[in-house]
């Protein structure tokens, strides 16, 4: 980083992380680089609450359409992209600052993700056959004598630790184990400064008031439109609440159903969120601020400050 250490503000979907970092973008010259696995997609904008035209004049933005609704974009290709744009604003003279709730990229960002070893595709193939027709039961008999470190998960990842110790002679775990050994530790000004965002009790009100504005907004007509030229089988189309909003435009559910399937189906979301940053961020490095709290402003300022 060319000032200071990585600035992330995180945390649950509906908590008030973008009017905070656009508050902390005006006031610092900075410019946001999205960490939204949703708002990355074109088109889908009023369901994943992304910034307004409005809002990105006052603030640079990145990451926000930046691939199509039919791409399949990874963590490890956001990482890449996040680079690029970390130095773009850096070079622009802007100082960057991370913003969004999907934590994989975060933690992605700040520890680079283990990179697999090279299987042959054709022997992959042939033993996936093999190992499709075996009970999950049989995978973890199969894993506890291969990886046993990994005889525990699902039926997938029982898969993937079978493959690699078949295949490339190596446990996943232990590969894992080395990755993790081999993250040289950074200094102290590089390391990240996390602003995590959660009004705690009151979520769950801001959510359904957020869901409430959305459907307001034309929600609906934008799904309506959606599902003209965007394939059922798109990935974009996996954003919270999309597929429920498919189903009311479709005329298989009504406006109420649809509207309290929305409101759950996100609380769920945010409880998961709210558990991942509570045990995946370093607690030295986090500073909480509620934005109901009358003082949000002046403390998220100051945790700007402090990571010059």
């Amino acid at each position: 980083m060319a000032d200071g250490r990585l600035r992330i503000i995180c945390g649950p979907t509906g908590a008030g992380k973008s009017a905070i970092a656009l508050d902390l973008g005006e006031t610092f010259n900075a410019a946001i680089v999205s960490a939204d696995s949703r708002q990355i997609y074109l088109g889908f904008d009023v369901g994943t609450a992304k910034p307004t035209r409005a809002e990105r004049a006052r603030v640079t933005h990145y990451g926000i359409d930046a691939v199509k609704p039919e791409e399949r974009y990874s963590a490890a290709r956001w990482v890449a992209d996040a680079r690029d744009w970390i130095g773009r604003a850096e070079a622009s003279g802007k100082k960057p600052v991370v913003v969004g709730g999907t934590g994989l990229y975060i933690k992605a960002l700040v520890n680079p993700l283990f990179s697999a070893p090279q299987i042959d595709p054709h022997q992959r193939t042939e033993l996936e056959r093999e190992l499709e027709t075996k009970s999950v039961s049989e995978l973890r008999r199969w894993c506890e004598g291969l990886d046993p470190a990994r005889a525990h998960l699902g039926r997938t990842q029982l898969i993937r630790a079978i493959e690699t110790a078949l295949l490339a002679g190596s446990r996943i775990s232990d590969l894992h184990a080395e990755h993790t050994a081999a993250i040289v530790l950074q200094a102290e000004n590089d390391r990240p400064a996390y602003l995590v965002v959660d009004p705690g009790e009151a979520l769950g009100e801001r959510i359904e008031s957020r869901v409430d504005t959305m459907l307001e907004q034309g929600w609906a007509d934008e799904v309506r439109e959606l599902t003209r030229t965007v394939p059922p089988e798109a990935p974009a189309w996996q954003a919270s609440g999309y597929s429920v909003m498919r189903e009311y435009v479709e005329g298989a559910l009504d406006l109420s159903s649809a509207r309290q399937r929305i409101i759950i189906e996100t609380r769920q979301y945010a409880k998961r969120q709210r558990t991942w940053f509570r045990h995946q961020l370093p607690p030295a490095a986090v500073t909480l601020v509620n934005p109901e709290d009358s003082r949000s402003r002046e403390i998220a300022r100051d945790w700007w400050e402090r990571a010059e």
